[in-house]
């Protein structure tokens, strides 16, 4: 099973949280920013439905695959407050 981490980040003239490389919108204030990682981190582990995807990969190539909607990925939130304070 994978693993995603949620990190809290100064962005944008705010805070936003960050996985990987992708940033959420910004907030304006570190403790909105790591309400909605917390939130996001607890949806992105909800089962959902088994389904069929169908999707492109980066050279064109169109693959089709089962989503089993119990395959969730473990998801943790990584906060580094305001001030380097913890």
């Amino acid at each position: 099973m994978s693993g995603l981490t949620y990190e809290i980040v100064q962005h944008d003239g705010g805070w936003a949280y960050k996985v990987g490389t992708v940033f959420s919108e910004t907030f304006p204030s570190h403790d909105h920013a790591l309400a909605a990682a917390k939130d996001a981190a607890a949806r992105q582990s909800l089962a959902g439905e088994t389904d069929g995807i169908t999707y492109q990969d980066q050279d064109g190539a169109w693959h089709e695959e089962v989503a089993d909607g119990r395959d969730r990925p473990e998801t943790e939130v990584v906060d580094q407050p305001p001030g380097g304070r913890s």
